[in-house]
């Protein structure tokens, strides 16, 4: 008897953890902050930078063009030119991903549809800016075609 209540205990504090509250599920939104939909036009990027340790590449100053647009629903299809190789087109969608009663600018990339990153950003009408951690873009440096897993840092005014 003494060792069912010994597993009687062990299970219920089990149970006890893997219910808590503390791990309040997420909820993904497009009102935030401001709603997603107040981003659709289209935007010209000042600044277009992949970085990944000691490397960073701005495609914009290094003489290339960034350019995105955006429909209402968040939906948006970004078309990167580097000076150095072929023009790409990247698309995914932009929403808040709301947790703990706060909220973070999210995007899930359509090459990976069911994750989503979360940015750091900036809004006031006319400039967008969003910036992500480590493995949050993808960029190919040497330009040997595969991409390489990097942070981000875009600027963009809306045109």
């Amino acid at each position: 008897m003494k060792h069912f209540t010994y597993l009687f205990l062990i299970s219920l504090i089990s149970l006890t953890f893997s219910c808590s509250d503390d791990d309040d599920p997420e909820e993904l939104t497009k009102d935030g902050p401001f709603e997603i939909s107040e981003l659709a036009g289209t935007w010209e990027a000042t600044k277009a930078q992949f970085s990944v340790n000691t490397v960073s590449v701005d495609v914009v100053e290094d003489g290339g063009t960034a350019s995105m647009t955006v429909q209402s629903n968040g939906r948006f299809t970004l078309t990167l030119d580097p000076v150095d190789r072929d023009a790409y087109t990247v698309s995914g969608e932009m929403f808040w991903e709301e947790w703990q009663q706060t909220f973070y600018f999210a995007i899930t990339w359509d090459d990976e549809p069911n994750d989503w990153d979360t940015y750091g950003h900036t809004y006031d009408g006319t400039t967008l800016t969003f910036n992500g951690g480590a493995e949050t873009g993808e960029y190919d440096f040497d330009n040997d075609g595969d991409m390489e897993a990097c942070s981000i840092h875009f600027i963009f005014d809306r045109s």
